[in-house]
């Protein structure tokens, strides 16, 4: 079985060593020292100001809506062509998600679609990197500082990507990094929020722990969302080799560009100007006309092969029967049609470059 993706990890002997101390010190959780040097470490290799650790990146980025502390029923521009948990977060935190299209050759929000879904009751706009590929970052920032809005993206997908040689969780108001098992990099489960306004950092501790401020004193209503040490000890031997896991995965991102660029009806991720990459996921966007065979019929034929792929992003957040109240599929034309066509082929830094060429071959059979 040849699963979409794979967990980078350290060697068993490296994740031992680095958690060997745990057993002396027994301090297991509650911001330990492995949660703190894992901080310092990504603050360094993301290039941001400050950053939050967090048990897994959908409380990281519900904890980044609540800290800003918008009214109730206030409005946040969107889209609907990610993960459940971007929507999910914003409904959860008692506002309404407005789904803005998204471009047909990045997959990320529309920022010429923007301004026209601004009403009196817009606090923000979040906007997803999708596959790592870079939003219109100044075209946002502008359309934010005009209208007065907040801009936290949901970086994700971005891991160690920079854009114009700044780390990607650096722009707009804050970031939300997801470290899940699947992801570029990751703490097992687990995810971060990078952000530029150093006054948000009680808060974000206040909402991830309890509010509490020491022994005696609970100054604030929060909730529980540490990442324990065991999983900043993963996160600690990981980083240590992200250079290289990023290496790996463009040598298999590459042969599959090599092996399916210009095939007609087939229509590969884009190249951005000014990105580094992390070779996150390898999208295609099939068109069954042009092609002869649906994205249905690849994602079968590879399934019946043992290969799975995925379709990712599929449904789009719009059409999910619990978001109905403020989802219309019809008013995203583009993100629902690429969902219909997106296959997310297998990536990761060890897949063998025979795996790749066979799954180009029953591809392009």
């Amino acid at each position: 079985m040849i699963n979409v993706t794979r967990s980078s990890m350290p060697s068993f002997e490296e994740y031992c060593e680095e958690i060997k101390e745990l057993w002396d010190s027994h301090w297991l959780t509650n911001m330990g020292v492995k949660h703190k040097e894992l901080e310092k470490g990504l603050i360094e290799y993301l290039k941001v100001p400050f950053i939050s650790l967090y048990v897994n990146g959908h409380l990281a980025l519900e904890n980044i809506i609540e800290a800003y502390n918008f009214p109730k029923g206030s409005e946040v521009i969107t889209t609907p062509f990610t993960f459940a948990s971007t929507t999910h977060a914003i409904i959860r935190s008692g506002l309404k998600p407005v789904f803005c299209d998204i471009d047909p050759t990045t997959f990320t929000i529309d920022a010429n679609k923007i301004e026209g879904l601004i009403t009196d009751k817009t606090v923000a706009i979040l906007p997803v990197h999708v596959y790592g590929n870079v939003c219109d970052i100044e075209k946002i920032e502008y359309i934010a500082k005009k209208h007065g809005l907040k801009v936290i993206y949901d970086a994700a997908h971005a891991f160690g990507v920079e854009y114009k040689g700044k780390g990607i969780g650096a722009f707009g108001d804050a970031s939300m990094f997801s470290f899940h098992a699947t992801k570029v990099f990751n703490t097992i489960e687990g995810g971060a929020v990078c952000y530029s306004d150093e006054n948000l950092t009680q808060t974000l501790k206040d909402l991830k722990n309890f509010g509490i401020h020491d022994a005696e004193t609970v100054a604030f209503v929060g909730g529980n969302a540490k990442m324990n040490e065991f999983q900043a000890a993963m996160g600690i031997c990981n980083l240590r080799h992200i250079e290289e896991e990023i290496a790996k995965r463009k040598v298999v991102y590459n042969r599959y560009k090599t092996r399916l660029l210009g095939v007609k009806g087939i229509t590969l991720n884009p190249v951005q100007e000014n990105v580094k990459p992390n070779y996150a996921y390898f999208p295609i966007i099939v068109d069954e006309v042009e092609f002869s065979k649906s994205r249905n019929d690849i994602h079968r034929l590879l399934g019946e092969e043992g290969i799975i792929a995925r379709k990712y992003f599929y449904p789009t957040t719009n059409s999910f029967d619990c978001v109905k109240e403020v989802g219309d599929t019809n008013q995203t034309p583009v993100a629902l049609k690429i969902s219909q066509r997106v296959l997310t082929l297998p990536l990761y830094a060890d897949l063998s470059l025979d795996i790749v060429d066979k799954i180009c071959d029953i591809i392009l059979k």
